[in-house]
């Protein structure tokens, strides 16, 4: 990516900490906030678009920063922490992301890979406590038996995934086998229909952490 000027630098530092807040600017409001003419906060914007740091979604507030621009802060400070996954989302829009997390020594580096927090105990007996943190590594299919990430609705949960028949129990034709793994509070095997709107695999989980 081109170096940014000095002006440049000023105009994408504030709009970049406003999308990290969720409040795009409008181009008055950076026009203002640095002092500018409007021309002058115009031209700017778009030497940052011209440079691949911003897209312009349309409409009144519809700057936001470019996939290249995320890729590289990505690579640059870790893995991104996702806060929430929703449904018709991407995961790694940057109103999902809270953070950074520079794991490349433990799991290594994935230029799509992300980390999510876990709420709940229902994998315990796997080691992956209430509170812990998943590095998440997005696919679409996975292998069958493999620990996961499965977006039901818009709540994100972690199981252990059977796409065929397994031999710990019946399943279900059809259907995929989301698998708790806590005996102690007597978690039940969910069943879902293949092929449902409202389930989407999200990817398989390559590592799991604790924050002291």
């Amino acid at each position: 990516m081109e170096p940014l000027t000095e002006k440049q630098q000023k105009v994408f530092r504030f709009i970049e900490k406003r999308l990290q807040d969720n409040r795009p600017p409008s181009q008055k409001e950076v026009a203002e906030h640095l002092g500018l003419a409007q021309n002058a906060a115009y031209q700017l914007i778009s030497y940052l678009k011209k440079k691949a740091y911003l897209v312009d979604l349309g409409g009144h507030r519809g700057l936001r920063l470019s996939k290249e621009y995320l890729e590289k802060i990505s690579q640059a400070k870790g893995l991104p922490l996702v806060g929430r996954v929703a449904a018709g989302e991407p995961i790694l829009a940057q109103e999902n992301i809270e953070g950074y997390i520079d794991l490349k020594d433990l799991f290594g580096r994935s230029k799509d890979g992300f980390v999510l927090k876990v709420v709940g105990d229902s994998m315990a007996d796997e080691g992956i406590m209430d509170g812990d943190y998943v590095v998440v590594q997005p696919c679409q299919k996975i292998e069958n038996a493999r620990i996961g990430v499965v977006l039901l609705d818009d709540e994100a949960t972690v199981k252990r995934i059977y796409l065929v028949p397994a031999k710990r129990g019946p399943f279900q034709r059809g259907r995929i086998a989301l698998e708790p793994a806590n005996k102690a509070a007597g978690y039940k095997t969910k069943y879902i229909r293949r092929g449902d709107k409202n389930v989407r695999i999200i990817g398989k989980v390559t590592g799991c952490f604790r924050m002291l």
